[in-house]
């Protein structure tokens, strides 16, 4: 089984999966727009169009989903964001750091990318789409927290 998330834009699904496969090292392997759909699909207004109706990006053997969304088809996609968090974890501090630094540009910080008592490196940050991310590096066995 795999559990995937799936991200929902406003006409941005395009450009922060291309984001996202450049930060990550990632691969778009499908994005079919709406107006690749079927002829009967009630697509009335032409900037729908080029928005994504189905998105996947593949990163080793993990995965994100996602979709451009207007607020007939999807009434709070207006609204932060709010109830999840796009997760990564590492064993590498210095691979977390560099994702924390290029996500956060063009967004904003929610915690400074830093040493917790439960990890060498950990921050949060919202992505200039208005998404949500953790990156959290993984302690090793030996590792014990500097003394504050």
């Amino acid at each position: 089984m795999k559990i995937v998330t799936s991200l929902s834009f406003r006409g941005q699904c395009r450009e922060a999966f291309e984001f996202y496969a450049k930060v990550l090292g990632g691969k778009i392997t499908a994005a079919f727009p709406y107006g690749d759909g079927p002829p009967d699909m009630p697509i009335t207004d032409e900037k729908y169009k080029t928005w994504l109706m189905h998105c996947w990006l593949e990163v080793g053997d993990q995965a994100l989903m996602g979709a451009d969304m207007d607020l007939g088809w999807s009434p709070n996609i207006d609204k932060p964001k709010n109830g999840f968090d796009v997760t990564l974890h590492t064993d590498d501090k210095a691979k977390a750091q560099h994702w924390f630094d290029q996500l956060v540009e063009g967004g904003r910080v929610v915690m400074p990318f830093e040493e917790t008592f439960w990890s060498p490196g950990f921050g949060s940050l919202v992505d200039k789409f208005g998404i949500p991310w953790m990156i959290n590096t993984a302690p090793s066995s030996d590792w014990k927290p500097q003394a504050g």
